[in-house]
């Protein structure tokens, strides 16, 4: 056939395509989404692979300090920014790789909201998305030093709760918080109930996956990490190197510290996951992040399955031996000592896992590890 008449006949058969049918590269549906109004339907869906889920950012999004998001944004070259006004933060996009970034904003209620919103937006197609919350935390010294990284397998709530000043509590309660319709922290036989919100267990098999391809990461060590853990004698592992280990992720708004804090959110781990579970970090959004995402999968908008939480130590939750933990917190406050590596070590980490997940995505986009 002459090309002219091909030609004609090619588009002649494009045309006799139901709307939407015709195959779009990553690159075409980014565009046609920006000319979307958000949240709004699109002929054409952006297709995404990784969720980056970042809580915070300090100052810029690139060039200054960095928070959570920045070296994402910068190495993974998410330079396609996607309003977002639904959200806490603007969306970045990377249309080689199909890796999206969101910064939620700090607390489980902005990191519920902004979840929620990014998985009802009908720009953007997540059903085979996998989702890595990487951000900083506290970390008990029982189990680590600063700038190491903990993959969770179970994300507990540390709000949901019953409380008692302690000022008036019984003499033998070690706290006057407790876990709602027990009778009191000493109360360790009532049951959990799996469905209240307090306890969610992160997929085992891709959490033990993403573990294992990343536990002899070496973490580069520093003099910043090294003279603070120098104080804390008598922590065998928070002695040690910053490295990868597997423990569980308290969310809570509040920012607690101390050892008498840090005592309870290890009762309060152990109770709720039923004495499976090991309490290693404390932040503020991850159970957020797990309540939006299991509404969003019931729903068939994502695959709650394919969450992945990392955690790296910023802080101690506790001050060492001789120093008071109000005097510890408001010298943190001041700029935790871990900062700097912990977002590093967050990148050097996640990135083994997103590289393997992009590398031998055929693999990965029907079933998970």
């Amino acid at each position: 056939m002459p090309l002219l008449p091909r030609m004609a006949a090619l588009v002649g058969a494009c045309l006799a395509l139901p709307l939407g049918a015709l195959p779009a590269t990553a690159a075409d549906a980014a565009p046609s989404a920006m000319a979307c109004k958000p949240a709004a339907a699109c002929e054409t869906k952006i297709p995404v692979k990784v969720v980056i889920v970042s809580l915070f950012e300090i100052g810029e999004d690139e060039g200054d300090t960095a928070g959570e998001f920045q070296l994402w944004k910068e190495r993974r070259g998410l330079t396609q920014r996607i309003a977002f006004p639904q959200g806490f933060h603007d969306l970045y996009y990377n249309s080689e790789t199909q890796v999206l970034g969101m910064v939620t904003g700090i607390g489980t209620s902005r990191s519920t909201a902004s979840t929620m919103a990014l998985g009802l937006d009908e720009r953007f197609d997540l059903r085979q998305a996998y989702w890595l919350v990487a951000g900083i935390a506290g970390i008990d010294p029982e189990d680590a030093t600063i700038g190491s990284v903990a993959w969770a397998r179970y994300v507990v709530d540390g709000d949901l709760a019953h409380e008692i000043d302690a000022r008036e509590i019984p003499a033998d309660w070690k706290t006057g918080y407790f876990a709602r319709g027990t009778q009191g922290p000493n109360d360790k036989t009532t049951p959990v109930d799996p469905e209240s919100g307090e306890v969610f267990a992160i997929n085992p098999s891709l959490e033990s996956w993403a573990f294992r391809l990343t536990k002899d990461v070496k973490l580069p060590d520093t003099p910043a990490i090294a003279a603070e853990r120098r104080a804390f004698a008598g922590y065998p592992m928070a002695q040690k190197p910053p490295f990868v280990l597997e423990g569980e992720q308290l969310s809570a708004m509040t920012f607690w510290h101390g050892k008498l804090l840090t005592d309870w959110a290890n009762d309060w781990v152990d109770y709720w996951t039923k004495g499976k579970g090991e309490f290693v970090t404390s932040a503020m959004e991850d159970t957020g992040v797990m309540q939006a995402m299991t509404r969003l999968d019931a729903s068939g908008r994502v695959d709650a399955e394919r969450v992945l939480v990392l955690r790296a130590g910023s802080n101690f939750t506790m001050p060492p031996e001789g120093t008071d933990a109000a005097t510890y917190l408001l010298r943190e406050n001041e700029g935790y000592a871990g900062l700097e590596a912990a977002v590093e070590n967050l990148y050097t980490v996640g990135s083994v896992v997103v590289d393997e997940l992009l590398g031998n995505w055929d693999t990965y986009a029907a079933k998970t590890p």
